[in-house]
């Protein structure tokens, strides 16, 4: 049986670098930039939409609550990004949260002037639509790893992906660059904090990664891909 693919946290191409460069001005002139500091919610579930976020600097999660209780990690953000942007479209409430991971700097866009753009701009709704599109197939790839796969393959594919997305080559290992905590490792492989926290130890005892206070360098990747099954 073939194995599904790693499913990536983000997306491939973020959705201001698709478009062209006037429709990209003019879109972001219709906002205001606002800076937010690491670890602060921006958009909360459930909460009424009213505005739309383009990432110019740094790196949000997307999160929702579980029915276990957990705190499911869904997506990352980062520069290029939109954010909000389907609860916008459709008048409907919040599905997810988003909070900083670091500094952030955005454009935000109110939700009535952004829909009027997309209409004014057809090939940029058409954009729009690939970016949702992707990430649905994401979600529906993401279904079929946790049914396909163990803890243990989830979290060793996680940060290959971490790695290759979002890593800084280094002498002592690739360094992943976007700072996220065990519990929100946890969170993108539909575990408890504890369970990743006795895996990372297994990982370091092998010589894979080591780990600081929310930093982890990936030192052994061929390592990881053999426990993840893509060897």
């Amino acid at each position: 049986m073939r194995r599904p693919e790693p499913v990536r946290l983000d997306d491939q191409v973020p959705y201001l670098a698709r478009l062209e460069s006037g429709s990209r001005k003019e879109l972001l002139a219709l906002g205001v930039e606002l800076r937010y500091p690491a670890r602060t919610v921006v958009l909360r579930q459930d909460e009424p939409s009213s505005h739309v976020f383009f990432i110019l600097d740094g790196w949000l999660k997307v999160t929702a609550d579980s029915e276990s209780g957990h705190e499911a990690l869904l997506a990352l953000r980062g520069p290029g990004d939109v954010v909000g942007e389907s609860a916008a479209l459709h008048g409907a409430s919040r599905s997810a949260s988003v909070s900083t991971l670091e500094p952030v700097r955005a454009v935000v866009v109110a939700a009535d002037r952004f829909t009027a753009f997309l209409e004014a701009w057809p090939e940029t709704g058409r954009q729009l639509m690939a970016v949702i599109t992707e990430r649905l197939r994401a979600g529906d790839r993401k279904r079929l790893e946790y049914a396909a796969c163990s803890v243990k393959q989830r979290l060793a594919r996680l940060l290959l992906e971490l790695a290759e997305s979002h890593g800084s080559r280094t002498d002592e290992g690739i360094v992943v660059t976007v700072p996220l905590t065990q519990q929100e490792l946890a969170g993108s492989v539909g575990s408890s904090r504890e369970a990743v926290a006795r895996l990372l130890r297994e990982l370091r005892d092998r010589g894979a990664v080591t780990t600081r206070r929310r930093s982890l360098v990936v030192v052994r990747p061929d390592v990881l891909r053999r426990i993840g099954g893509s060897a």
